[in-house]
């Protein structure tokens, strides 16, 4: 009887998967994450920030807001935008999405 509680104690127990192998999955979703949501959003910030950091005066522009109109003053964080004959508003640098490409 001491005997084969010997030798039923000696028997290895078979080994479990792999505890790193049940975080692949996990690790696999952040990583498509990264490359479906966050890299695409990094990306147009660096293009806002760049857009933003090239604006002057003369520029036509158009804001986030929908407003049309041509940049007449460049401030350090704002912008004089001339929208009608003696109408100038002053906006945030920011609100400029696009930049109107004259075909001149």
């Amino acid at each position: 009887m001491f005997i084969t509680l010997l030798a039923q104690a000696a028997q290895p127990t078979p080994a479990g998967p792999n505890p790193l192998a049940s975080f692949v999955p996990i690790i696999l979703i952040f990583v498509i994450m990264y490359f479906l949501l966050f890299r695409p959003q990094m990306k147009r910030q660096k293009e806002q920030a760049r857009l933003v950091a090239a604006l002057k005066t003369g520029d036509r522009v158009i804001t986030s807001s929908g407003i049309h109109g041509l940049i007449s003053n460049v401030k350090d964080r704002t912008i004089t935008l001339k929208i009608a004959d003696n109408v100038k508003i002053e906006m945030d640098k920011s609100a400029v999405t696009n930049v109107i490409k004259s075909d001149a």
